[in-house]
């Protein structure tokens, strides 16, 4: 042990953020057990580490008797003077503390040249396995931070199973297959943003991070990154409903007077809202602002289609909306989306109707007949065709 070990600690200590001082403490423990395996376990003694030098040296209280007996289970052991345990002849203590008397208690330092050869390598073990276990704990402590926030990593390669391992800096994650949906085609070497949904601490194998592009939580993070307002506060995202790699709705309020919310999140000529688009692999984005009157917040919710008219019951947590024969289709969208991520959005269960039908309303002909969770079962009359030709309309507009 010397000062070069003392520098190497302040270097982990740096640079990995690892404790200095646990290390110390580590080093002394396994010197204190090496010892009392080498020489006696009853053994007293005390080990103290100069935190300046690197120098370590070991003391050992021992009383004064007469003569020391040595066990016959030592015999085989070295006979140097003060290795004996907890005892000390007086001859050999008045050499040390010429006054003392039998029964005295004296202290004395063992050299480290009576450590064994297999002792040093012990506890060279011990050391090393010690930073191991403080790497992955500082790993743990780094990564816990970012639990529920963004992070950029680096593609490292794509699993045959379609998984992608992706490089973090000090630790690489693994984004599922079914948590990337293919929302982009990813090669080794891209840059990609993911969403830290928890870290765990394993404790052989260092902290499990589980990453996601798939949770509606990332698109609320790159709006937050994105969009100054959002990140102030004077903006504020209220909702969101998506499906991944398809489309996304998103309700927005302001919380300061004379600001647009939706014009914020989308940007001039739309610059903001399209960097996150072109993030999430052209995954369409609706933006939409809230509103505390659910019927209200509805309508808004079913754009780009406009509505007729709505009622919404509070308790029943339902409403119900009319809206001209040919927007039924844009308002339903393709398989149901739009009035699904509508009904997600808003909380409510949405039954839809053309005006040609609003007169019969509790009747037969339903667009929507119930929303429960992600079930939606939708009337055979709507013609998915009719939806897109409608959406390619609001597209164009």
């Amino acid at each position: 042990m010397n000062k070069e070990l003392i520098m190497a600690l302040d270097a982990l200590e740096k640079e990995n953020g690892i404790s200095k001082e646990i290390m110390l403490d580590a080093i002394e423990k396994s010197l204190m057990d090496e010892y009392k395996t080498e020489f006696d376990k009853a053994d007293n003694g005390r080990v103290e580490l100069d935190r300046t030098t690197g120098e370590f040296h070991i003391y050992s209280d021992r009383t004064v008797v007469e003569e020391v007996q040595i066990p016959e289970n030592r015999q085989d052991k070295k006979k140097e003077k003060y290795v004996s345990g907890t005892e000390i002849a007086l001859e050999d203590a008045r050499k040390i503390k010429p006054d003392c008397q039998i029964g005295d208690v004296v202290t004395i330092e063992v050299k480290s040249e009576e450590f064994s050869r297999k002792a040093a390598k012990n506890a060279k073990n011990t050391i090393v396995q010690t930073i191991r276990e403080q790497e992955k704990d500082a790993l743990y402590r780094e990564f816990h931070s970012k639990e529920k926030e963004l992070v950029t990593g680096v593609v490292q390669r794509i699993n045959e199973n379609g998984d992608v391992v992706v490089d973090l800096g000090r630790t690489q994650a693994t984004l599922k297959k079914d948590e990337n949906f293919q929302d982009k085609e990813f090669k080794s070497g891209d840059r990609i943003k993911v969403y830290v949904v928890s870290v765990a601490n394993k404790d052989k194998t260092g902290p499990s991070i589980k990453i996601s592009r798939k949770s509606q939580e990332l698109v609320k993070k790159l709006f937050e990154e994105e969009v100054t307002e959002i990140k102030e506060g004077t903006v504020e995202i209220m909702a969101i409903a998506r499906e991944a790699g398809s489309r996304t709705k998103m309700a927005v309020k302001a919380n300061i007077q004379h600001i647009d919310p939706v014009g914020a999140c989308v940007g001039i000529n739309g610059a903001r809202v399209k960097n996150i688009v072109n993030e999430l692999g052209n995954e369409q984005i609706d933006i939409v602002e809230w509103d505390d009157n659910p019927a209200q917040l509805i309508v808004n919710a079913l754009s780009p289609a406009k509505v007729v008219s709505a009622m919404a019951d509070e308790e029943e947590k339902k409403a119900k909306i009319v809206v001209s024969e040919q927007q039924l289709s844009l308002a339903i969208g393709k398989s149901g989306q739009n009035v699904r991520l509508a009904a997600k959005l808003t909380g409510y269960g949405i039954d839809i109707k053309s005006e040609a039908d609003a007169e019969v309303f509790e009747d037969e002909y339903y667009s929507v007949v119930e929303y429960s969770d992600d079930e939606l079962v939708i009337s055979e009359d709507v013609d998915n065709e009719e939806y897109d030709a409608a959406s390619d309309d609001v597209s164009e507009e």
